[in-house]
């Protein structure tokens, strides 16, 4: 194992029940509701594809990038306010940095939203921060993962990634990585190559180490 990448959203952060909150507030804004079905059809995926979808069940005319601003400021304002970590993650990424492996987070979400989780985060946590405005791509494609192995000089297949949505798992899987999926908002199998558990609680760097080195 050479490298460890890191999702963001429900896997680092506690931050799908504020995506929940703001996308609640533009739905309003865009005359339509908004429940927990609809965000288990977004977990995991990029602001073009939520605004899409938004627009697409409210049937509202409002201009796709006006959408995403809304969606950009109250995510922004409230994680100005701070991140909330996921348990077991301050020590996870400390044992990762500690046993000197090369990092990276790999997130969906836009520029702005990572930095300011990363203040809460930990910027010197990663050697590199892709995010969805880094890819042509992004989640479930393997674009995110291919380019942060590329960024980090290392092999797709000499990394573990850690995940939380089905988009990311299958992302980090067809960019060759070995995944350690922590479900958050909807339920992972297990599969070969793929360990799943409750809580970062229960990953150290000897289980990430163990699931590197097993056969494909």
């Amino acid at each position: 194992m050479d490298a460890v990448l890191f999702d963001m959203d429900g896997l680092l952060v506690d931050s799908e029940k504020i995506w929940f909150q703001v996308e609640t507030e533009v739905m309003e804004r865009l005359g339509g509701g908004w429940g927990p079905a609809d965000q288990e059809h977004l977990v995991g995926g990029s602001m073009p594809s939520a605004v899409a979808y938004m627009l697409r069940v409210s049937g509202a005319s409002a201009h796709p990038e006006e959408v995403a601003t809304w969606m950009l400021e109250g995510m922004t304002g409230r994680l100005a306010d701070g991140v909330e970590l996921m348990p077991g993650a301050a020590e996870l990424l400390a044992a990762v940095r500690g046993a000197g492996l090369r990092t990276a987070l790999v997130t969906s979400s836009v520029r702005p939203i990572a930095e300011a989780c990363l203040k809460g985060i930990g910027r010197d946590n990663f050697d590199h921060v892709v995010t969805g405005d880094d890819v042509a791509r992004t989640k479930p494609d393997p674009e995110p993962y291919l380019t942060a192995a590329r960024l980090l000089g290392v092999a797709a297949a000499r990394c573990v990634a850690l995940e939380d949505s089905p988009n990311g798992v299958t992302s980090a899987t067809a960019a060759g990585c070995r995944v350690v999926a922590v479900p958050s908002v909807l339920p992972i199998p297990s599969a070969p190559g793929r360990l799943v558990v409750d809580s970062l609680r229960e990953i150290d760097v000897d289980v990430l180490r163990e699931l590197s080195a097993r056969e494909p």
